[in-house]
């Protein structure tokens, strides 16, 4: 299955800070932002494009239940995921199956802009945090 690189997902702890960043310094535009309070989300998000590239700035709403906030007081802030297009990710979904790459069920879920995505266990990615999704209104 072909895959291609979708955006990249940035844990923050100050969301008008690392606008201004990826904005004034990187010369990006700010293409949306919102927040989300679904479970396992729990976040601010502003997705900046550069050049055609995409990074999604993840900034935790609720500091005890948020992964993001997790991830911020385990790791710090930074990379948090790299995010796959997979095409066509219940295809996706059965070959990670045949290959024994375990998925986190519980955070299967379609996104405001009708991006399906599901993440990888870390456990079976060298630690990375993997999303795979598809854009299956495209």
């Amino acid at each position: 299955m072909e895959k291609r690189l979708d955006h990249i997902g940035v844990a923050v702890r100050n969301i008008e800070d690392s606008i201004t960043f990826y904005t004034k310094v990187l010369g990006g535009t700010l293409i949306d932002r919102y927040r989300s309070e679904a479970e396992g989300v729990e976040s601010e998000i502003a997705i900046i494009d550069i050049k055609g590239d995409r990074t999604e700035l993840l900034m935790p709403t609720n500091n005890t239940t948020s992964p993001i906030a997790r991830f911020i007081k385990q790791k710090g802030k930074g990379v948090h995921h790299i995010a796959y297009d997979v095409g066509d990710l219940d295809a996706a979904l059965k070959e990670l199956e045949e290959q024994g790459i375990r998925t986190l069920e519980w955070s299967l879920r379609t996104n405001k802009h009708g991006r399906r995505l599901i993440y990888l266990n870390p456990a079976d990615t060298e630690g990375t945090i993997i999303e795979y999704c598809d854009y299956p209104e495209k």
